[in-house]
């Protein structure tokens, strides 16, 4: 919805950026505000490149969601959800297996307020107030564990919220808990932008960013660092790369330089 055309819910400060509306105005949506369209026009002035990382997020969300049912996950867990858009993993999931559980976690009241309005009436569906931060609070929610059997693996989806989570708040300690905590079985996919490729746009950019969040703390990685999310698990093939090269649907839009610079991978825990 445009400015015009909504009414910003109580307590909402339209003023301050917000990082998922931000994202929404990328992807061509109209759930954001005057200060969120700012913000992300001054990231795509360091980065014109942004706004096709976006839409080739959405399509790596749809590849690995289709790959994991296929690999025999019919429970999801989406950590770091943005707000909802035209292909969400419950849609593509319960495409394949109708009865495919998904909860959607979030700790972004937008989001939030977004996401309980739209699965409202789908019951193999549900949002829980979290993050990766605290994964033991997450782990016994009683929201999640309406719709979740932690006795049975299960997919768990990080694709947005590591990259903006500094080495100070140590992410990767987290991670490994969450991964402790799920079955033999269980797939984890990670998705992180990386400066590999843009190092002279990592400084403009992150500082954007840190006044977003009201943080002062660098969050950015090089791909190196991103790898080691996935410690302790079973990378599957093509590995952690470049979005549009993990299992494209037309393996000809994956050739030519990569021009856009977010990584993901899949991974499967294989031992306890």
């Amino acid at each position: 919805m445009s400015d015009a055309s909504r009414r910003p819910g109580a307590g909402l400060d339209t003023s301050v950026p917000n990082i998922a509306r931000m994202n929404n105005y990328f992807l061509g949506g109209k759930d954001n505000f005057a200060a969120d369209r700012r913000a992300a026009e001054e990231v795509l002035a360091i980065a014109p490149e942004v706004r096709e990382m976006t839409h080739e997020a959405q399509a790596f969300l749809g590849r690995i969601t289709r790959y994991l049912v296929e690999e025999g996950m019919t429970q999801f867990v989406v950590i770091g959800s943005g707000l909802p858009n035209r292909r969400n993993v419950h849609q593509v999931a319960q495409e394949i297996v109708p009865d495919t559980r998904v909860v959607y976690v979030s700790n972004d009241p937008v989001v939030l307020s977004h996401a309980r309005a739209t699965l409202a009436t789908n019951p193999h569906t549900g949002v829980v107030e979290g993050d990766v931060m605290h994964p033991g609070e997450l782990l016994t929610d009683p929201e999640l564990l309406r719709l979740i059997d932690l006795d049975l693996p299960l997919a768990v989806l990080i694709l947005s919220a590591l990259q903006f989570i500094p080495d100070e708040d140590d992410p990767h300690k987290s991670v490994a808990v969450l991964r402790d905590a799920v079955p033999v079985g269980s797939h984890f996919a990670i998705g992180h932008v990386v400066f590999d490729t843009r190092p002279e746009a990592r400084g403009p950019v992150v500082e954007i960013f840190q006044r977003v969040l009201g943080r002062g703390e660098d969050a950015s990685r090089r791909s190196e660092q991103v790898l080691r999310f996935f410690d302790g698990l079973d990378l599957v093939d093509p590995g952690l790369v470049y979005l549009r090269h993990w299992r494209p649907d037309n393996p000809l839009t994956a050739q030519g330089r990569d021009r856009t610079w977010t990584m993901g991978g899949v991974a499967r825990k294989s031992t306890g």
